[in-house]
């Protein structure tokens, strides 16, 4: 039984047709779009710099992209792991961060060595439907801190005004063109549509709201390998051995989670095992250039899918946009609006959210 609340999205023909081609370049330089506030934010909560983030993003989003058990799906940079993250830097720096997700690639490489990814099907529907229903609320919670502003005095406060009403009215206006679009042409991505429109709309008559580059410059230069400077001794290994194991658990139950709920939805199958490995590899090799680690992203997943992607194509240009959006086109991506990014994150709240689950509550 499915866990979504909608019909499975059809699966269209993936031959490489000219057509086929567009379809997923365009999905996925919405992902690589609606990627840059979220490996941000969580870059930010795990007490690390924005680009750390961008640079898990892009690894472990092009890796398993290549590799993983599922096309379609899109990986990056988590706030489930980036909260677990936030106590390993406050107390032993960003080094040890990039030790623990080293051997939380390996772990994890060793679960889908062993191929122990396949217990994932004895989750229960009920659980499935809590996973969706529980992620799709942690996505909507996400985005309302976009409504808050500086205090003046350290803090946050609440949006109030004209501020607010207009950043109501531009989220509001781009699900309006993600709902309607469909409607009319399938031929462009309806989520890049509403970021296009209220973009121009913003940029052209000068109004006052904020950008993504109100949250933190995401200008850099190319990832450079990097060995984390930590001690090798068993004290070491005694503080980042713990932090792993939960970070390797969450991150491939989270990622088999999405990828049983993508399969799901497109009906499709896709490789368990395969997937434990591929994140395992992303993980390692992302420790090593910087990067905080990752793993599936059911908003961005569920973005790429709504745009029609059904190949490997969509995840590997997703990470190849967001790599030149950091390395060329900062200036550019910083001037999108953020309330065009939160509008189509809560198009993929309603969209996640498993409604029929309310009608079964009393059973």
């Amino acid at each position: 039984m499915s866990a979504r609340a909608e019909a499975p999205v059809p699966v269209t023909s993936t031959k490489l047709t000219p057509n086929r081609i567009k379809i997923e370049l365009l999905a996925g330089l919405t992902v690589a779009l609606a990627l840059v506030p979220e490996a941000v934010a969580f870059a930010f909560v795990a007490g690390v710099n924005p680009l750390v983030g961008l640079y898990a993003a892009f690894f472990v989003g092009l890796i398993t992209a290549c590799f993983g058990g599922r096309p379609g799906m899109i990986s990056g940079a988590t706030g489930a792991l980036a909260v677990v993250m936030v106590s390993l830097v406050a107390r032993h720096g960003v080094e040890y961060l990039f030790a623990t997700v080293v051997l939380m690639g390996f772990i994890q490489i060793a679960v889908g060595l062993l191929k122990w990814g396949k217990f994932i099907r004895m989750v229960p529907h009920p659980v499935m439907l809590g996973f969706v229903n529980g992620l799709a609320i942690v996505i909507f919670l996400a985005q309302l801190g976009q409504f808050k502003v500086d205090d003046g005095a350290g803090g946050l406060s609440w949006m109030t005004g004209s501020d607010l009403y207009l950043m109501l009215g531009l989220v509001a206006l781009t699900m309006a063109v993600i709902w309607f679009l469909p409607r009319l042409t399938g031929a462009f991505p309806a989520p890049l549509a509403g970021i296009l429109v209220v973009s121009a709309l913003v940029l052209g008559f000068g109004l006052d709201t904020r950008s993504v580059g109100d949250l933190a410059s995401i200008a850099g230069g190319l990832p450079e390998f990097h060995i984390p400077m930590v001690p090798l001794t068993w004290e070491t290994l005694e503080i980042i051995l713990p932090y792993s194991v939960i970070l390797a658990a969450i991150g491939l139950i989270e990622s088999l989670l999405t990828l049983n709920l993508v399969a799901d939805m497109t009906n499709t199958k896709g490789g368990a095992s395969r997937e434990c490995v591929a994140q395992g590899a992303s993980n390692v090799v992302t420790g090593f250039f910087g990067g905080m680690g990752g793993c599936a992203m059911i908003g961005q997943s569920m973005i790429n899918v709504k745009s029609g992607a059904r190949t490997r194509i969509s995840g590997i240009a997703a990470a190849l946009f967001l790599l030149s959006f950091i390395l060329f086109a900062a200036p550019l991506i910083e001037q999108i609006p953020v309330a065009a990014l939160v509008g189509v994150m809560f198009m993929v709240v309603i969209g996640t959210f498993a409604w029929t689950s309310l009608k079964i509550m009393h059973k």
